[in-house]
This record gives C-alpha cells, sequence and structure tokens, in this order.
C-alpha cells in the first residue's frame, strides 16, 4: 500500500527542511525571550507558613529548599481520598528522576506536593519506582491558595479560578467527557472528586530567609514538562492523538 503522506527527492526534503529549520530558530529565540519575561514577574512575599509531610518529617515551605535557593513544585493531582495518582501527573513525573538530580546540583530542588496522606504518596513511589521527594499537603492550604484544589462547595457552586480565569475551564464543567470518567476509577474516585484536584507547578526563591512566589503555570502550559510529548512533536505521525491515550507506566500491554 502506497503512503498518502506527499513525497519528494532529498533535494526536495532539504529545501523544505532549511525553511523548517528557520522557523525552528525564531522559534527558539522567542522562547529565550519568553523566559527572561518569566524571570523578570514580581516576586511575591509568602507571609502564610505552610507545613508539610514529607520522609524526612514535618518540613515548613523554606524547609523544602534543603539548601538550595529555587524552588519548584509540581503540583500533583492526588486527592485525599484516591487510590492511585493521576494518569496525566504520572506521566510528566516519570521523567523526575532523570532531571531531579541535575537541577538539584544547579541550586534548584524539585518537589512533587499533593493533598493526599503520606502514607498513600509513599506507597504510590514504590508502585511507580519513583525516588524524586514528594510531600504532603493535607493539613494545609497550600493546594488550595495556589489554585490546583477546590472544595465539594466551590465545586457546588462553580465558577472557581483555573488558570488566571474564573468558571471557563473544563474542570468546572457538570458533564464529564468519558476519558475523565475512566482517569477518576482508575484512581478510585468519581469524575466530581477527581476534578477536585487540577494540575499545576509553581516556582519559589528563598533569600536572606524569606520565600517569594515567583511563578506559577496551568493547563497547556504544563506541556513542556511532558516530555514524551517533546518526543511525539518530533515524531513523523506527531501526537496523532484520539482521546487520551496514555496509562501509568506499569498499566500498559506487553508488547
Amino acid at each position: 500500500m502506497m503512503t498518502t503522506h506527499h513525497t519528494g527527492t532529498r533535494e526536495e526534503w532539504l529545501q523544505a527542511r532549511l525553511a523548517l529549520l528557520k522557523t525552528e530558530k525564531d522559534y527558539t529565540r522567542r522562547g529565550d525571550a519568553l523566559a527572561e519575561q518569566r524571570q523578570e514577574l514580581p516576586w511575591v512575599r509568602i507571609d502564610k507558613t505552610y507545613r508539610f509531610e514529607t520522609d524526612a518529617g514535618d518540613l515548613s515551605l523554606a524547609d523544602l529548599f534543603q539548601g538550595r535557593s529555587q524552588l519548584l513544585v509540581y503540583h500533583f493531582m492526588f486527592g485525599p481520598d484516591w487510590k492511585a495518582g493521576c494518569p496525566s501527573c504520572s506521566m510528566i513525573a516519570d521523567g523526575f528522576n532523570g532531571f531531579g538530580v541535575h537541577l538539584a546540583n544547579h541550586d534548584v530542588m524539585l518537589w512533587a506536593v499533593s493533598r493526599a496522606p503520606l502514607a498513600q504518596l509513599q506507597a504510590y513511589k514504590r508502585r511507580m519506582g519513583w525516588t524524586f521527594p514528594w510531600a504532603s499537603s493535607a493539613s494545609g492550604d497550600f493546594n488550595f491558595d495556589f489554585n490546583v484544589a477546590i472544595t465539594e462547595e466551590q465545586q457546588r457552586k462553580g465558577g472557581t479560578e483555573y488558570n488566571y480565569a474564573r468558571g471557563t475551564h473544563p474542570l468546572d464543567a457538570n458533564s464529564a467527557p468519558p476519558p475523565v470518567v475512566e482517569f477518576a476509577k482508575s484512581c478510585g474516585v468519581d469524575a466530581a472528586a477527581y476534578r477536585r484536584d487540577r494540575p499545576g507547578m509553581s516556582a519559589f526563591v528563598l533569600e536572606d530567609g524569606v520565600v517569594y512566589h515567583t511563578y506559577s503555570t496551568y493547563a497547556r502550559g504544563l506541556d513542556i514538562l511532558w516530555g514524551a510529548y517533546q518526543w511525539l512533536d518530533r515524531a513523523p505521525k506527531g501526537r496523532n492523538e484520539k482521546g487520551m491515550w496514555w496509562r501509568r507506566h506499569d498499566e500498559y500491554d506487553k508488547r
């Protein structure tokens, strides 16, 4: 069977590739400028006390820096009553073991933070074979304050804030699409409970004993953290998606 994709000679391919290279270089330069703009955001001092349960015991937000001056937090969707972590967050977190050590040796500490009790996080880490630090914020408002969790009451009222908008995100919808229902079931909860936790990442800096919030991103702003997607974007058929195709890495059929 002949391919349905257009074909050409090596010379035609090279001409098209050079045109694409020009666009890629422009994209890289714009990405560099965007990173600089991101780093120029004003810092917001955090005066509220946040406590976390960790493998090393009860820690403050400042303690999570572990001697570094910068802290990156991945807001991992894992609610208090869940039996397993979000499959999407799990796919993202699969890369943390590899680059976390490099960040830690470049003055940046990476943590995952979730609302589930520490024992549940520890058990899931063992299942997934992860070693990166993971803290439970079950006893505090950290996830709520950074707009990655809502209460049942807020969910009933609707119009909650996510990704710097109020009431416009699909997570606020009354009905859940089948993939979301499936993901919720895989976490041991219903779709409503699943939607009370939301993904995101936040950055902090520690100077003279004071913690400042510097950046947060949500929804498609997390795309760049999905390492597998960066590879798929360079594969011949791209993301080639029909629904939510991914699973936890121990749930795929053996091939």
